[in-house]
């Protein structure tokens, strides 16, 4: 691990945002640790420092300017307008359709055809969520150039559809329920996330 990746673990643990236990994730999966990157992102000059390094990871992935940095609304809002800050462009969010459960572009945000567009991500998991952002950005006509986040749980395995880049690489091991030795050893399992499961 750098020690750039190192020093951002660091601060997860100081502000109480590197959590172990047994938790249930938006993924539907189960996971022995989990990333409140909400905790982290509460101090306005730690979020900065962390757009402004993601910001520097998705330039070059992009290989070019960019026009509009896009998040999954609620994790990837704050570290999406930090990125988008330092890149110099605008920012916007997608929600979930409550009927079809996909990522749509409400409030009257809009891309234009072809706009160069990076989508950022506060943790990925399974990469869903940012696949899906990815997804309808393209259906919109923008043309999505690389995704990042600030914690990849995955062990970079998790495929979202473009080129992708985190601060902090983890391999963290996560469980379909029916297989999670922590629900047979009976510890009980909080959802610490702002999403239902």
């Amino acid at each position: 691990m750098t020690p750039q990746a190192e020093a951002i673990l660091e601060l997860f643990r100081s502000t109480g945002a590197y959590l172990e236990g047994h938790f249930l994730l938006t993924s539907g999966l189960h996971s022995g640790r989990y990333l409140q990157c909400a905790l982290v992102l509460q101090h306005p000059a730690e979020a900065e420092k962390l757009g402004r390094l993601l910001a520097g990871e998705l330039a070059r992935l992009a290989g070019g300017p960019v026009g509009v940095v896009a998040a999954p609304a609620l994790g990837g809002l704050i570290i999406g307008h930090e990125a988008a800050r330092a890149l110099g462009a605008r920012f916007i969010f997608t929600e979930r359709d409550p009927a079809t459960r996909k990522m749509v572009l409400r409030r009257g945000f809009a891309v234009a055809p072809g706009e160069r567009a990076v989508v950022v991500e506060d943790v990925v998991t399974t990469g869903g969520s940012t696949a899906d952002v990815v997804e309808a950005l393209r259906a919109a006509g923008a043309a999505v150039l690389a995704a990042g986040s600030i914690i990849d749980r995955s062990g970079g395995h998790a495929e979202v559809g473009v080129p992708r880049s985190a601060l902090v690489t983890l391999e963290v091991e996560s469980y379909r329920p029916e297989e999670c030795p922590l629900c047979r050893r009976g510890l009980p399992a909080v959802k610490p996330g702002s999403r239902p499961v």
